[in-house]
Order: structure tokens, then C-alpha cells, then sequence
């Protein structure tokens, strides 16, 4: 162990004054079997700092073929290893010149045991949850309505996922998760997340829009107790309200009762994907015509309604429209780009705008996605976009 006359000594040699250093001088030492194994070191912004210290975990999610990202409550953090050409040592007790501050300016000296050491660090950076793979799962085994009498449900369900199993396989926070839930219209039944098959979904809606009109009401005004009274018999009270949270607003009526503003886009969004999910190419406007008699009457339509849905092509002497799902496309933005770029050479921002919007990260615009993945030019007085890899022939 150093004295304190022996760290004086040093500073002369290497011509350091004192008055220049802290008052206080750590003399470190390596305790016996350290290693750089020992421990592993993680970066953390001041907001994952604060999570820390207040007793909240951060969870490392994912399949094992998986990249390992890190899950707060609310927040995905990619997690890479970052190399440091400084060796970071682990020192237990060891106090910074910020902490040293009420520290007698006298000369000190203090002993320090080195713990562990390292030469990298786990980086963290925020991302987009992985949130594909949720519907992916859930589509499995799809929910087709309650079995016939006949049939009997097995007593250990297959591919049927609880909470917990989401949780333990979605690289995602368990915010953006059951809020994702929420969004593709899941449903959990019998303790297990299910998606409804679209036909079985479709047939739900048509038996509500089919009572609105028989009893008159308003979509604005649907009361919920009626509707289970009435279409009760027809399929499970738990269904109907469910197609009704799905594709409307729930509200309480100043007297108590439970009603639901139905929504205009999605109901005419989802007839929309019933009509073209059948046909590779529609024409626009023939496609239009049958749509509007579709949805329920005193409903409006518009092409505003599909934005990641379905695409237009003005580009052919008659125009078409074709499915073209945004949740479809890959996840990852370069394979995006690659996909979009390969059913379509030139693309206007309008119509490229909705199949990328979800994967600009906080405060990133289409725009810089366009720039950064695209080239752009001016075809007929309008700017389109085509891929910046060169076209193979």
C-alpha cells in the first residue's frame, strides 16, 4: 500500500503540482482472482437511471435466435456490446470529484479495491418495439367462434398464448404490447389472447349495422344493453361487445347506460378489405361503386379511409386498386424499402407515405426516411422516389 508521502513523491517526479489535484488521492489495488468476467457494465440515460433507483427491472426479451433488446415499462432499447479502448474498472466506493466537494483540503489518502474490470459495455439505444411477431402468433389459431356442440376443445390449447407467454416472447414493453393489443383489435378469452378470423369479425359487424338499421338508431348512439339482448342469441354476449369496443367509442349516457359511437372509418375501412381481399386488382372505379353499397347506409366512403391498406395505380390507362397491407411488409426499414421499391420502381410520397410512417422513430419525419433510403426526381412535374440500389438487369 502506497503512503502519502509516496503519492508526493510521484507528483514531484512527473513535475505535477498539488494545489492542481484534488485534495483527496484514491491508491488503487487489485483484489485477488479479479477478472474481466466478473462483472458486465450497462450505459443508462438519466431517465433508466431514475427507473433503477426506484426499484422498477428492465427485462431482456426475445426468442433465443433473436438480437437481445432491453424493455422498461414502457420504452424498447436496443442493446448492443460498445468496445472502449479505456479499461473501465469496477471500484466499490470510490467517489467522484463532485461528491468530494465538503472533503478537508488537506492532503488524504484513500485505499481503493479494484473489484472487476472491463474493456466494453452494453449501449443502449431506443427503438421501435418488434411487434410483428404478435399478430403472426395470435393468427395461429385464429378464434372462429364458440364450437359447436359437437366438438370438443381440447384440454391443453395449442398455440394459444397467455399475457405472461407475450410477454416472454415479444421484443417489446408491456405498455407497447397490450396497447398494440388493442390496436389489431385482440381479444382474451378464457385467459388466452386471440385474434378474431376476419369472416368470423366481418359477421359480428354485419349482425350490429344490421340491428341499427332494423331499430333505426343512430351510429352514434348504439345502447349496449339492447344490443346484447337482441343479438345475444345469435353469438356470445362477450363477442358483441367486443366487435362493438373495436369498432366504435364507448360513452356513458347522462342516466347511466352504456352506449357506443360506431366509427364510420373503420366500418368502412374493414367492408373495404372484405371486397378486395377476394381479387389481385380491382378497377378503381367499379371497386368504388361496389364499396359504397357495402357499408350501411347513411355511411360515406373515401379513399382516405385506406391509407395502408390498399394502393392505387393512376399510372394504367384504366386505374386499379389492389391489398396492400401495411402490418404485411417487413419489419425492418432497409427490407421495407427494398419490398416497396420491388413492386413498384417510382413511387409519390403521397403514395409511399403510409406504408413507412410507422417506422420513423421520435421526431422523424417520412421525409428523412425518403432521403435517407431513396433517390428522388421529377417525372411529369411531380417528385418521385425510386430505390438508391441500382436496378438489376
Amino acid at each position: 500500500m502506497r503512503t502519502l508521502q509516496e503519492v508526493q513523491a510521484t507528483l514531484e517526479i512527473a513535475k505535477l503540482k498539488q494545489d492542481d489535484l484534488q485534495s483527496v488521492t484514491h491508491c488503487l489495488s487489485f483484489g485477488e482472482n479479479v477478472s474481466s468476467g466478473d462483472y458486465c457494465l450497462m450505459e443508462l440515460d438519466e431517465t433508466l437511471c431514475k427507473h433503477i433507483e426506484a426499484g422498477k427491472s428492465l427485462v431482456i426479451r426475445g426468442d433465443k435466435n433473436e438480437h437481445a433488446i432491453l424493455c422498461s415499462e414502457d420504452k424498447t432499447y436496443d442493446l448492443k456490446i460498445a468496445d472502449t479502448s479505456n479499461l473501465l474498472l469496477f471500484v466499490p466506493g470510490c467517489k467522484s470529484p463532485d461528491q468530494m466537494r465538503d472533503e478537508s483540503k488537506d492532503p488524504q489518502l484513500v485505499h481503493a479495491e479494484v473489484w472487476g474490470f472491463s474493456n466494453c459495455y452494453w449501449e443502449l439505444k431506443q427503438q421501435r418495439p418488434k411487434l410483428k411477431k404478435l399478430k403472426k402468433l395470435l393468427m395461429e389459431r385464429p378464434y372462429e367462434g364458440p364450437p359447436l356442440r359437437t366438438e370438443e376443445e381440447p384440454q391443453l390449447p395449442e398455440q394459444l398464448y397467455t399475457s405472461a407467454d407475450l410477454l416472454e416472447r415479444i421484443q417489446a414493453s408491456e405498455e407497447e404490447l397490450f396497447s398494440h393489443l388493442r390496436q389489431i383489435n385482440a381479444c382474451e378469452i378464457d385467459g388466452f389472447w386471440r385474434m378474431l378470423d376476419f369472416h368470423y369479425e366481418m359477421k359480428l359487424l354485419g349482425h350490429v349495422t344490421q340491428l341499427v338499421d332494423s331499430e333505426s338508431w343512430s351510429f352514434t348512439d348504439v345502447p349496449l344493453s339492447t344490443c346484447l339482448e337482441e343479438l345475444g342469441c345469435l353469438e356470445p354476449t362477450n363477442m358483441i361487445e367486443h366487435c362493438l369496443n373495436s369498432y366504435g367509442r364507448r360513452y356513458t349516457t347522462e342516466d347511466g347506460e352504456v352506449h357506443f359511437s360506431l366509427d364510420e372509418g373503420k366500418i368502412c375501412r374493414a367492408t373495404a378489405q372484405m371486397i378486395l381481399q377476394n381479387a389481385v386488382k380491382f378497377s378503381l372505379s367499379e371497386f368504388q361503386e361496389v364499396w359504397q353499397q357495402s357499408v350501411p347506409e347513411g355511411m360515406s366512403t373515401g379513399l382516405d379511409q385506406l391509407r395502408g391498406l390498399a394502393l392505387v395505380d393512376r399510372n394504367t390507362a384504366s386505374e386499379t386498386i389492389s391489398l396492400l397491407r401495411v402490418e404485411d411488409l417487413p419489419e425492418d426499414t432497409l427490407e421495407r424499402f427494398n419490398c416497396l421499391f420491388g413492386m413498384r420502381e417510382k413511387w409519390t410520397e403521397a403514395d409511399i407515405a403510409p406504408y413507412i410512417e410507422d417506422l420513423c422513430g421520435e421526431k422523424q419525419t417520412t421525409g428523412a426516411l425518403l432521403t435517407k433510403f431513396a433517390r428522388s426526381s421529377m417525372q411529369n412535374g411531380t417528385k418521385v422516389y425510386n430505390s438508391r440500389r441500382p436496378v438489376a438487369t
